[in-house]
């Protein structure tokens, strides 16, 4: 499979998830509020629950924006580079950003899912492991260095394409 049809499918795949999340999110919100002010008697798990998709929803929103290169970025020295330098500055920024997600967000991700684990710390009011809520760190982390590797190989097939045509 080419990599264009694979980040297509791996982009479509997420943003479904996150209208998901989102829409999970907006319903359980609703029924706080319903069971809150209608009802006189508010449900005790949905705040817990919006606090835990608000952070899945997040960090995977950060991994699909990085992938389309949405991201807030501080632009203004490639703005006036171009060619060559702008790959280079590109390559440069996209190997920082793998670094900090590896490190991180993969690294440090498994880490804090499996002390979690370790320590069977459960969440208060859904009685689930913490761990499963952290997991979304490591796997947003595997997603934005996807991305990022996926545009360091564009990056360098485009350097590889400038140097043939000023041969």
């Amino acid at each position: 499979m080419n990599l264009i049809v694979l980040k297509s499918k791996i982009d479509n795949g997420l943003k479904w998830i996150l209208v998901f999340i989102m829409a999970t999110m907006t319903l359980n919100v609703l029924w706080q509020v319903f069971s809150r002010f209608v009802l006189q008697n508010p449900s005790s798990f949905t705040e817990e629950l919006a606090r835990y998709l608000l952070i899945w929803i997040g960090l995977l929103g950060a991994s699909y924006v990085a992938g389309q290169r949405l991201h807030l970025a501080i632009d203004l020295l490639s703005t006036k580079l171009e060619g060559k330098s702008k790959i280079y500055l590109d390559l440069f920024i996209q190997s920082m950003i793998l670094l900090f997600s590896v490190i991180v967000m993969v690294i440090g991700g498994v880490r804090l899912v499996y002390i979690t684990l370790s320590l069977n710390q459960i969440t208060a009011a859904l009685q689930i492991p913490l761990g499963y809520v952290y997991t979304v760190l490591p796997i947003s982390g595997l997603l934005i260095v996807y991305y990022t590797v996926n545009f360091i190989i564009e990056a360098f097939n485009e350097l590889k394409s400038i140097e043939s045509a000023d041969k």
